[in-house]
């Protein structure tokens, strides 16, 4: 199979599940990090972390966990990010479709890899991917917090092409849960999208475009079979 030389994905509500999240939880967990208790920490956390995520929707600029500190004026200990880690973690569990769906798209030459918006650390996501027994599969992934980029920035895409050893984005696909951080953003690339329609997007996280995919996959086993009708298209 010559077509499609790289697949590249999405992370939460494409390789995990949607869950919808209690945020104001959320944020009474990464208080804790601030290691003194008040309860006026959690409101001013939870609003930082809606700007830093208006960065990524309205900028396509990128933020890590303690940007949502500093813009909420806060100290914090990164030690002490325990709760919020734990708050979180249930939500982290891999689909178990992803690691035969990776290792048919290996067996057919076809590289993998991974495009998060995250404001999480690296080895969380691999943490995550080891955990689940999925990370040998990975040829390259790119998570947000640690590049100036978001999703649906066009140099976002061209990172997760260069981790994985990709050069032409007509020959590369992108999957993900988000018609515009995903699908415009793939298409605007340069890249085909596959869309994973399981979510339920937050009305403030939705951007100016919906874009129009390639092909809609319902489970991720799907994937394999629709790459190769893009390869054949």
């Amino acid at each position: 199979m010559t077509g499609i030389e790289a697949v590249l994905f999405d992370w939460g509500g494409t390789l995990t599940a949607w869950h919808d999240v209690d945020f104001g939880a959320e944020s009474a967990a990464l208080a804790q990090a601030v290691g003194t208790e008040d309860p006026a920490h959690a409101p001013l956390l939870l609003g930082a972390v809606q700007t830093v995520w208006g960065w990524s929707r309205d900028e396509q600029r990128s933020a890590t966990v303690a940007d949502i500190f500093e813009v909420a004026g806060l100290p914090h200990d990164p030690e002490l990010l325990t709760a919020y880690y734990d708050f979180w973690e249930p939500h982290t569990l891999t689909d178990p479709q992803v690691g035969p769906m990776w290792a048919a798209l290996k067996e057919q030459g076809i590289k993998v890899g991974v495009l998060s918006n995250t404001i999480w650390p690296r080895s969380w996501h691999e943490g995550f991917f080891r955990r689940d027994g999925v990370l040998e599969h990975l040829d390259g992934d790119v998570y947000t917090s640690e590049i100036p980029w978001t999703k649906p920035s066009p140099l976002a895409f061209r990172a997760a092409m260069e981790a994985v050893g990709a050069r032409d984005p007509s020959r590369c696909v992108y999957v993900g849960d988000r018609l515009f951080d995903d699908v415009w953003g793939a298409h605007n690339a340069g890249l085909k999208a596959i869309h994973i329609p399981h979510s339920v997007i937050p009305v403030e996280q939705v951007g100016h475009t919906e874009g129009q995919p390639d092909a809609v996959a319902h489970e991720l086993v799907e994937i394999p079979a629709i790459v190769a009708g893009l390869c054949s298209a």
